[in-house]
């Protein structure tokens, strides 16, 4: 399918390599990116679902397996895109997870899981695009998925902190890496309406666009637009940035609008006010 709002060549000749890119926000983004024209690489642990996405993504779209957490797998997966492609442009750092659980109730081997997947998976995959294709060819764009709200994910207290430390790394390997010339940046993710939001406990996701200022999901497309233009020649201006992507959630905590400024109707009162005079 043809893009709603890029060109379709507006990539072409990049090639962007999607981590987690088989599943969910990861590949609306992979469609959108080959949408636009460039050559796309899949990668995660679970082969025969990066195949059928890249069979439903098409003929601009590979797979390759691995394990990002790992650090030899994260030097393979690179090289062997390298070796079929030639080159390396952009690397999209999607691969992440956490469960919900309250804060009291997360054993240490869950905390490590989830920071080795969201931080060590991240620093891996980064270290290997910039040792095995960025570095040598003196360019390249790294983009850190995170979430929102920033303030904290309620029975999340494991990923908000790993996707914390994630956006501080993208802020330390954008002066790190400035002079090889690879940008770093990172954008962090609101609520959106995808199958994994909808595995949580009912009582999570049927609250969940409440919480949104702008009063409904994200729709994945909308995601895919953003990451798309963090991974064209625009997207490198923001290296260290953090883009957030919420419907403001990042700017309120609780429902909206909030309970005590409701009428009997459900409405937010609005002062009545003159009309302005000017002399």
């Amino acid at each position: 399918m043809p893009s709603a709002i890029f060109a379709q060549d507006a990539l072409g000749g990049r090639v962007v390599l999607v981590t987690g890119g088989g599943t969910g926000l990861g590949k609306a983004a992979s469609m959108e990116l080959a949408a636009a024209g460039a050559e796309v690489v899949i990668a995660g642990r679970r082969a025969e679902v990066l195949e059928e996405a890249a069979a439903d993504i098409g003929s601009g779209c590979w797979a390759v397996s691995g394990d990002v957490r790992d650090s030899d797998d994260a030097a393979r997966i690179v090289s062997e895109i390298v070796a079929r492609s030639g080159r390396l442009d952009v690397l999209v750092n999607n691969a992440g997870g956490q469960f919900f659980a309250p804060a009291e109730a997360i054993e240490p081997k869950g905390w490590r899981a989830v920071m080795a997947l969201n931080v060590g998976g991240t620093l891996c995959m980064s270290e290997a695009a910039v040792a095995g294709a960025m570095g040598p060819a003196g360019a390249g764009t790294i983009v850190n998925v995170t979430l929102s709200p920033h303030h904290g994910l309620t029975g999340m207290v494991h990923s908000s902190a790993a996707r914390a430390a994630v956006e501080s790394l993208t802020r330390e390997l954008a002066e790190r890496w400035a002079g090889s010339g690879v940008a770093v940046v990172a954008a962090a993710a609101g609520h959106f309406d995808t199958p994994s939001l909808r595995k949580y406990p009912e009582q999570v996701w049927s609250a969940a666009a409440r919480t949104v200022p702008l009063q409904r999901l994200g729709r994945m497309e909308e995601w895919a637009w953003l990451i798309t233009l963090l991974c064209s020649p625009a997207g490198r201006s923001l290296s260290g940035s953090t883009v957030t992507l919420d419907g403001a959630r990042d700017n309120w905590y609780g429902a909206w609008p909030p309970p005590a400024l409701e009428d009997d109707e459900g409405r937010v009162p609005t002062e009545t006010r003159k009309p302005a005079t000017w002399s």
